[in-house]
């Protein structure tokens, strides 16, 4: 019998047995029931300079192969979103080669792939950090969203920071979604990103509560017929969620962001868990991918108490990733991609691999471990227990 050392926030140290992986198989068809896509994140070069303010130096074939992973699995990739650190360390031009990249892979391998448009080149190019005008805010995104067509990667509208910096009301917000919309040759997703994720959207499609804001995100929608494939929402709130969603065009789908309750976001009706359901882009997702395919086959099979079985483990895992402050999850998705082979080190661009505690992280090793998220668990052993021992405790 194997165990794992654990390390508790006080200091004292305890064991856990080592379970076996869990006895998932990759689908020998297309997913069904539910349109699931995995935030996936970068990993950098080990002898790259990632720490804080230094350009990303992405190593792209452990980069792109972990994409090919989650294709293998039946789940398509969301790239350049918040969780390959957008206005956390991946750089303007980095971003744009993972876009172009990644949407080539997508194509080699038959997956489907949808990327982040945002305005955060606007920094890179002219330093203006703060406020920009309006139309500079509509054109950075026509910039961006006219480069992921070029790439034939499906659009994502990201919340951005120069926006909810100079919008004075929910008109400056319409106008924005609107001009940049009508400029779209194929439908976008929406994305609302909450303040747990990024503080500086405070008040976005402005107003400060999620009914007002919920109120003008869905107007948009409805003055912008055709142009929007669905909305992703980050709230972290599965309220405003299910009452966003419950209003939504039939032709829009809800993506699920919230990885503290998707387990019956995404199960809805069909675990007798609400009316209707939501599918997914989650971060969460990249952390657990041969667990979150598992469970929609399970749904695909129609048998919803072993989608419960299977995923409903990992919400207890991802709340711990996804742990306050929130926007430091990243770090825990690419720990557990290091855990499980694939990447060569716990390495991240910007120096992100410090932002969580060594007791944090071995929380993520047991609940992993419990949840069955861990795919190679004698390797993830040894990757623990020598981390440990780097770090001064008795492994």
């Amino acid at each position: 019998m194997t165990m794992l050392r654990l390390l508790s926030d006080d200091g004292v140290l305890s064991d856990a047995t080592l379970n076996d992986t869990g006895t998932y198989t990759r689908p020998n068809a297309p997913l069904r029931s539910r349109v699931a896509f995995a935030a996936a994140h970068v990993v950098p070069k080990v002898h790259a300079d990632n720490t804080p303010g230094q350009p990303a130096d992405i190593d792209w074939d452990a980069t792109l192969a972990f994409r090919r992973n989650v294709y293998s699995w039946g789940l398509g990739v969301a790239d350049a979103m918040d969780t390959a650190q957008r206005n956390m360390g991946l750089d303007a031009a980095a971003t744009r080669e993972l876009i172009a990249r990644s949407a080539e892979v997508a194509r080699e391998e038959g997956g489907s792939v949808v990327v982040g448009v945002n305005t955060d080149h606007i920094a890179s190019d002219t330093g203006a950090e703060s406020h920009i005008s309006l139309d500079a805010v509509i054109d950075a995104y026509k910039e961006q969203l006219h480069f992921t067509e070029e790439q034939g990667a499906g659009p994502v509208l990201m919340a951005s920071r120069h926006l909810a910096r100079v919008a004075t009301d929910a008109a400056d917000y319409r106008r924005v979604y609107r001009e940049v919309l009508q400029s779209a040759t194929v439908p976008v997703v929406l994305h609302w990103l909450g303040t747990a994720f990024d503080p500086e959207l405070r008040g976005y499609f402005g107003a400060e509560d999620w009914q007002s804001a919920s109120a003008v995100l869905l107007d948009i929608i409805e003055e912008n017929p055709g142009k929007i494939a669905g909305v992703k929402m980050s709230l972290l709130n599965a309220e405003s969620e299910i009452s966003v969603r419950s209003r939504l065009p039939e032709h829009v789908r809800m993506f699920t962001g919230d990885d503290f309750n998707y387990v019956d976001l995404i199960g809805g009706d069909t675990v007798g868990r609400g009316s209707g359901h939501s599918d997914a882009l989650l971060g969460a997702f990249a952390a657990i991918t041969p667990v979150a395919s598992a469970a929609i086959q399970a749904l695909d099979a129609g048998d919803p108490e072993a989608y419960l079985r299977i995923l409903g483990p990992t919400e207890e895992l991802s709340r711990q990733v996804f742990a306050a402050p929130t926007f430091y999850y990243k770090t825990g998705v690419a720990f557990l991609s290091w855990l499980n082979g694939h990447q060569p080190a716990f390495q991240m661009i910007a120096g992100l691999h410090s932002a969580r505690s060594l007791p944090h992280l071995s929380r993520i090793v047991e609940l992993a471990n419990a949840s069955l998220a861990l795919e190679d668990p004698e390797l993830a052993h040894t990757r623990w227990h020598a981390m440990l021992r780097l770090n001064g405790v008795d492994a």
